[in-house]
């Protein structure tokens, strides 16, 4: 059904198009979009057609092309997440509560951390996995677009965070050049086209380590222990006063994380948050 009414309702859009042009611009608050932008996506909607990183549908719209979702799968993920909203959350790591109140059992028996709290928009598991995968193994990179609205949306909620900046978690050397991108740069690259999205310090670096994912929570953090660090010459251009947000795609022992906080820490950095998009 979908792909049947594909082209003609495309060849409708472009003929149609310079009368819509107001509408459409100020039809998502988020990332504005010329009409060059959206020509193209028309263009390229009508030449090489794509389909919904979830359920596979063909993707009609411009709005379901640019973050490669269609309407009811978006529609489906948000109903989700307000759902989940609604569970009791840790206070430190983020991930929902069972039985405890504020802080999950491995938090309150872990370590001390080095940042005041963590927000993780989704967990890793169903939907939310093959979501992910798309993206960073995939190389999906238009529901980057996606997932920075909905970091936008959870930024803009919390008072804490009000007047911060963004640092994102530095990616492994060599990544960007041997793999083309980096996934969490080209979210936080994205993020920055939001509207009232906060300053972003590409401030921290890393050294070379062995791949996270291969190693245990104690291995993880002597993986990283002076393995990220900060510049002088970057830490003069922020205000140690700032709120910091590090942003991270995914946390499982939470070790990247309270690595990146600990050294914004010893720089003088007094009140860092974490914001990630999937917890495992």
């Amino acid at each position: 059904m979908r792909s049947s009414v594909r082209v003609r309702k495309t060849a409708k859009k472009i003929i149609f198009f310079s009368f819509s042009v107001k509408r459409h611009a100020s039809a998502h608050p988020y990332i504005g979009m010329n009409i060059f932008n959206k020509i193209f996506l028309l263009g390229k909607e009508f030449l090489f057609p794509g389909t919904c990183a979830l359920c596979g549908c063909s993707l009609i719209n411009p709005a379901e092309i640019r973050f490669s979702l269609c309407d009811k799968c978006r529609k489906d993920l948000t109903a989700a997440k307000q759902l989940a909203d609604r569970d009791n959350k840790c206070d430190l790591c983020g991930k929902p509560l069972i039985s405890e109140i504020n802080t999950c059992l491995p938090c309150r028996n872990g370590d001390k951390r080095s940042y005041e709290r963590l927000w993780v928009l989704y967990p890793y598991i169903g939907k939310y996995r093959r979501l992910l995968t798309t993206y960073k193994f995939g190389n999906n990179l238009a529901l980057a677009d996606y997932f920075a609205e909905k970091i936008m949306d959870t930024i803009s909620a919390i008072p804490e965070l009000n007047e911060a900046i963004i640092v994102p978690v530095p990616p492994r050397p060599g990544k960007i050049k041997d793999n083309g991108w980096d996934q969490v740069d080209y979210l936080v690259k994205r993020l920055k086209k939001i509207k009232g999205c906060p300053p972003v310090f590409r401030c921290l670096k890393r050294k070379k380590s062995k791949v996270q994912k291969q190693l245990s929570r104690t291995e993880r953090m002597n993986n990283l222990k002076g393995r990220i660090f900060m510049t002088d010459s970057a830490a003069a251009k922020i205000s140690p006063e700032k709120p910091v947000i590090v942003i991270d795609d995914v946390i499982t022992t939470g070790s990247t994380i309270e690595m990146c906080s600990a050294v914004l820490k010893e720089k003088g950095f007094k009140n860092i948050y974490g914001v990630c998009l999937f917890f495992d």
